[in-house]
């Protein structure tokens, strides 16, 4: 087992909702096993507020996160990932950049809860079921023995993680 962290991107278009908070989950569940990063190909500027608010309410530390853009990864000096996961469908249909490493990679789509719901606690309730699907699907990978896993067999469970309740079409078919 390496002594350094497992390096895990989660992209999504915008990087202001569903990755931003697959990154602070990652950072909080996974622990000194894993070193979590987000990024989006269309980078918004900013994080959602809503998504802030929740990740605040439940302890977790949002003073690093920020939107930004998945060329911040791909270039020589970025650090080297060792899994990359797409959240939305429409990154996963996008053509990613060359990550340095080969990096396994997989799609966890879940619902986007950006612009869902007319009032406030609608808004609320869409990120706490975005933070619910993401922290179920988080806590699968953590309890696997990533660190020693063959790059199929990391794939392959990362794809089935990825198809667990509440997926997108594209995530619960493994075409992602």
């Amino acid at each position: 087992m390496s002594d350094q962290p497992f390096n895990i991107l989660i992209l999504c278009t915008a990087n202001s909702a569903r990755s931003i908070l697959g990154e602070a989950i990652l950072t909080k569940l996974c622990g000194d096993r894993v070193k979590a990063f987000s990024a989006g190909s269309t980078p918004r500027g900013t994080p959602n507020p809503d998504g802030i608010a929740l990740l605040k309410s439940l302890g977790h530390d949002v003073g690093g996160l920020r939107s930004k853009s998945w060329d911040e990864f791909a270039g020589p000096d970025a650090p080297k990932m060792d899994i990359v996961i797409t959240v939305c469908d429409n990154a996963a249909g996008e053509s990613c950049p060359f990550w340095p490493g080969a990096p396994v990679q997989a799609h966890w789509g879940i619902p986007d809860p950006a612009g869902r719901g007319e009032t406030s606690d609608e808004r609320r309730a869409a990120f706490a079921e975005t933070y619910r699907l993401l922290e179920a699907r988080i806590l699968a990978l953590a309890s696997l023995p990533f660190e020693e896993m063959q790059p199929q067999d990391l794939k392959a469970a990362l794809n089935t993680i990825g198809a667990m309740s509440g997926a997108t079409d594209l995530a619960a078919s493994g075409a992602g």
